[in-house]
């Protein structure tokens, strides 16, 4: 089982001369992991017994220090054999575990008997309850702790621990998956039955479900989605909307099909919607879509009293990847969500004016505004904006930023432009 003391345990008996990444690894410091790996540290490297990197990861039941692993161009092939039992990865939880283990080839490691069996406990597990196994298995009758931790580099599941043992409530994503790989087509109503019983969209579980209907790109499973904006419960409708826009999103067909009745669907529904959550999924959405009819629809929102609401508009507006040149309306409205409240906002705002054609004065001097914001990351859009409209006050800001934090790529992309803009004043003053 995945558990807490394990890593704590490996850290504290890792050899001294291990390289620094395999230190990391078995600290479980997942960002910690990802800066050495940006700084060049070997994914392949092995600890001193041998152990390649990402089987040691595994063996620690860290699904989210092996992907990174992974991701960054580690070989599960150099584990001798399967790196660890599928049985044992489903009693972790942790769907990122078993998506490492899974990953490329390595799920040809796996007979189709063990992946059956390993199905049948995920859902056992999904079906009894987290604490109520846990309680079975180790005979505990004392408080269950719980804790959200991040289980990939998107989603996040909780970690409940009992009598020494801890495990991740990621078995219904686990068993979507697994059923997946093995061909079982899972209705529509038992996909939302799994993603409703941890109803929160960065959940494995929620993310899992509404991840695979999206993909599907059916009729079959269109209909039911859109059944649910009429539903009582916001979190159906949030659900509904979710795998609609995902549908519309993941739609690879020349003829785009399901384009227009998912902007019909959502430009109606944004007119009505009371739940700022579900209301903000549905803006998303609309902002997927280019054009004046999207823009209308999403004006009005631009003064929600829920950041998530305006950080839909604020970022609804870039219309990737051609994004036009403001309206007036579009422009006053991207000023007032540049002096936002919310943080997230102010970003969202900036970055959109960054990346559009509009080279407004106005809109440039909204940018500099925020060079000196109290959120850092407001501040780093400000100067790239700045940047892609070749205005000079970016170069002294970069400066005092200084550079970029390590493992945050975005940063150093943001600071890219800076450079790129220095160059193109150069080349111009060049052929004068």
């Amino acid at each position: 089982m995945d558990t807490g003391t394990h890593s704590a345990a490996g850290a504290s008996s890792a050899p001294e001369d291990d390289p620094a990444l395999i230190g990391a690894i078995r600290a479980d410091d997942p960002g910690l992991v990802k800066r050495l790996l940006l700084e060049g540290a070997d994914p392949a490297v092995r600890d001193t017994h041998g152990t390649p990197a990402f089987c040691l990861a595994v063996g620690m039941r860290s699904g989210t220090v092996a992907q990174l692993l992974l991701t960054y161009g580690a070989d599960p092939g150099r584990c001798e054999g399967p790196p660890l039992p599928l049985r044992e990865a489903v009693d972790s939880g942790s769907p990122a575990l078993l998506e490492a283990l899974l990953d490329d080839g390595g799920r040809d490691r796996y007979p189709v008997s063990e992946m059956a069996e390993a199905t049948d406990l995920a859902r056992h597990w999904h079906e009894t309850g987290v604490e109520r196994e846990l309680r079975r298995r180790t005979g505990s009758q004392g408080a269950v702790a719980r804790v959200r931790v991040q289980d990939d580099e998107f989603t996040c599941v909780d970690a409940y621990s009992l009598g020494g043992v801890t495990v991740r409530d990621g078995h219904a994503a686990i068993l979507t998956r697994l059923e997946e790989l093995l061909g079982v087509h899972a209705p529509f109503g038992e996909l939302m039955g799994r993603a409703l019983s941890r109803p929160e969209q960065d959940h494995s579980v929620w993310a899992s479900a509404t991840i695979l209907l999206g993909n599907r790109g059916d009729q079959e499973t269109w209909a039911p989605a859109a059944a649910l904006r009429t539903h009582p419960d916001p979190v159906h409708r949030l659900f509904g909307a979710e795998v609609m826009r995902l549908t519309h999103l993941f739609d690879a067909g020349d003829e785009d099909a399901f384009a227009g009745p998912v902007l019909d669907m959502f430009v109606d529904w944004s007119a009505e919607e009371t739940d700022s959550a579900v209301l903000g999924e549905i803006l998303v959405g609309i902002g997927e879509h280019a054009g004046p009819r999207a823009t209308e629809a999403l004006l009005p929102h631009a003064g929600h009293h829920d950041e998530r609401v305006r950080r839909a508009v604020a970022h609804g507006f870039s219309a990737w990847p051609s994004p036009p040149v403001f309206s007036a309306a579009v422009r006053q409205v991207l000023l007032e969500l540049m002096r936002d409240p919310a943080p997230s906002v102010r970003w969202y705002a900036c970055l959109t004016v960054a990346d559009g054609r509009d080279r407004e004065p106005a809109l440039a001097d909204a940018m500099a505004a925020l060079l000196d914001d109290a959120d850092r990351r407001v501040r780093l859009s400000a100067v790239y904006g700045l940047a892609r409209h070749d205005d000079g006050r970016c170069v002294e800001a970069a400066r005092r930023l200084g550079p970029h934090r390590a493992g945050h790529a975005d940063e150093e992309r943001y600071l890219d432009e800076v450079r790129l803009h220095e160059w193109r004043r150069r080349e111009a003053e060049g052929v004068q």
